[in-house]
């Protein structure tokens, strides 16, 4: 491969000098070789056919003749320099030919001209070998080759979507989601999964699409409990409280007494009975179940960056991930570590507060 770059940066700087010699050429004229005497000339002939054919008279003709013939001989007196080499055309040549010549030696000097290529198949299975070493975008690289090669398994795509939302990204995560759900139609919890993201999306609010979604999740599973958390939040949301509470209380029924959302449910149970209506919805915060399905990839994240903290991408990951889980104490702790770390890259910055903005 050095080879073919090598040859390729002599061929540009040969082209250069070919364009730039020839233009030279043609600007160097042999000696006596002046242009003015072939237009004078040329001036000569077209007033003498003009008075072949009874258009110019013979006065004019003969004092037109008589002023182009004085040009003609103060244009042949005038010497005219021999040609030769130009300085400004040597600077020309070697400023054309400079770069590309400069740029290989730079590469074998700083680069790896003795590398081996490293094809993406090779990079894909090193992703997949060590994934705790990839990226995000490496992850989701070997998770999109995962489900190419088991198009019946819906797994792969449910973990893209949740390394998707981790990073912030909805509408991708959607899409994972319904790819998902298209292989595997009867699993109430993709199904639910999906409904929560396309929530999350709309600022808190179920849609007619997600409440259509809800509904089959709970067709499939009658204990889906982010299906019937949300079914009630749009019956209370839609005016009929009594049947979203009902729905809130059987499932506060149904979950153990050890279980963090059910002291959750409760107050918010309690808040909608005391005023009729639901609180303020937290836009970017899963509520149920799907907090805690990405909560472990956002912890190892987290983990990751504390022994490797040189990763500027991972903190913007980190600090956004925070933000779609309504975590905004672990966020700010996150963005102020990471503005420490990177205080003087404004570009890192600039990237850290966008991701830091509600619904970023």
């Amino acid at each position: 491969m050095i080879g073919l770059w090598i040859a390729v940066a002599v061929l540009a700087a040969a082209a250069a000098g070919l364009v730039l010699g020839r233009a030279r050429g043609a600007a160097a004229r042999p000696a006596g070789e002046n242009p003015d005497l072939a237009a004078y000339r040329r001036a000569l002939a077209e007033i003498d056919e003009l008075a072949d054919r009874d258009l110019l008279g013979s006065e004019e003709r003969a004092a037109t003749r008589a002023e182009i013939g004085r040009r003609l001989l103060r244009a042949a007196e005038r010497p005219t320099p021999p040609p030769g080499r130009s300085s400004r055309a040597a600077i020309l040549l070697l400023a054309a030919a400079a770069p590309p010549l400069l740029a290989a030696g730079l590469y074998l000097v700083l680069g790896s001209p003795l590398a081996i290529d490293q094809p993406f198949r090779a990079r894909l299975a090193h992703w997949r070998a060590v994934p705790e070493r990839a990226s995000a975008p490496e992850l989701a690289a070997a998770l999109r080759a995962v489900a190419a090669e088991r198009p019946n398994d819906p797994e792969p795509r449910r973990r893209l979507a949740l390394l998707d939302l981790s990073l912030g990204d909805l509408d991708d995560a959607a899409h994972a989601l319904r790819q998902a759900v298209r292989i595997a139609p009867a699993r109430a919890d993709l199904l639910a999964m999906l409904g929560e993201i396309l929530v999350v999306k709309a600022r808190g609010a179920v849609d007619p699409d997600a409440e259509a979604i809800f509904r089959q999740a709970l067709a499939v599973d009658p204990a889906s409990p982010t299906a019937t958390y949300y079914l009630g939040r749009a019956d209370i949301a839609s005016g009929d409280i009594a049947s979203g509470l009902t729905l809130w209380r059987g499932l506060i029924a149904h979950l153990r007494p050890s279980d963090p959302r059910r002291g959750l449910l409760q107050a918010e149970a309690d808040a909608v009975s005391r005023t009729g209506a639901l609180p303020s919805p937290e836009a970017t915060a899963p509520r149920v179940d799907l907090s805690r399905a990405i909560a472990g990839m956002v912890d190892s994240l987290a983990s990751r960056l504390a022994a490797h903290p040189d990763d500027p991408s991972g903190w913007v990951r980190l600090v956004r991930a925070y933000g779609v889980l309504g975590q905004s104490g672990e966020q700010a702790a996150a963005l102020t570590r990471a503005r420490g770390l990177f205080a003087g890259r404004p570009d890192v910055l600039d990237e850290l507060a966008a991701a830091a903005r509600p619904g970023s």
